[in-house]
């Protein structure tokens, strides 16, 4: 049975699914890597500082729960992930939890970019969609947070440690939640829809992009 996570096997787990896409030649994950991973300074929030016995003390945790595997057949101990079988979800919402996890709360448009390494969605309506099947689970796998002040689109969090506050009066309104930053977002996510019609559009008329 799987049990709510700490922060650091949330964030253990996250990195191993996010790693197995954009480093697949060094995945599955050493102890040493996926420690470096777990403390990187971009793409986190928040920024951590473990030690290596942190991160193999979550490993054992997520061990029990059968998330993680330990590989062997290798001078150096080995681990990948199990999140989608665990979970029970596709590779798309398996995407959308481990980047939840490691950058926090974001909008539906926010997350469609921040997954794009670790799977491309045609819109943010498709994003949506899979943060709706996320919330309508049993227990939730995701919420919709109250939308916080001067913001114009809501923030969706992970449940993976459980349902987060959802209390918005105390929220900062985050950099990027900024009349000018919000408009820039929105620009990005137009700019990428209309690139995906032209994709399609040249495919449809059997043209190279």
């Amino acid at each position: 049975m799987i049990r709510e996570l700490d922060a650091v096997e949330a964030r253990v787990l996250a990195v191993l699914v996010e790693k197995q896409h954009t480093v697949p030649d060094s995945y599955p994950l050493s102890l040493n890597t996926l420690t470096l991973g777990c403390n990187q300074k971009t793409a986190r929030d928040p920024v951590m500082n473990l030690s290596e016995a942190d991160v193999l003390e979550a490993l054992a945790g997520l061990k029990e729960m059968s998330l993680v595997n330990e590989v062997s057949g290798s001078r150096v101990v080995r681990f990948d992930h199990n999140l989608r079988r665990g979970y029970g979800v596709p590779g798309q919402a398996e995407a959308v939890l481990a980047v939840l996890v490691l950058r926090g709360p974001q909008t539906a448009a926010e997350l469609r970019l921040n997954c794009e390494r670790l799977h491309r969605f045609a819109d943010v309506s498709s994003v949506e969609g899979f943060l709706d099947e996320l919330a309508a689970r049993e227990p939730a796998l995701a919420v919709k947070l109250p939308r916080a002040p001067g913001a114009r689109e809501a923030r969706w969090a992970h449940c993976l440690s459980g349902t987060p506050a959802l209390t918005s009066a105390a929220a900062p309104v985050a950099a990027g939640d900024t009349p000018l930053a919000q408009e820039v977002q929105a620009l990005r996510t137009e700019l990428d829809e209309l690139k995906a019609q032209v994709a399609r559009l040249l495919s449809a008329l059997d043209m190279a992009p």
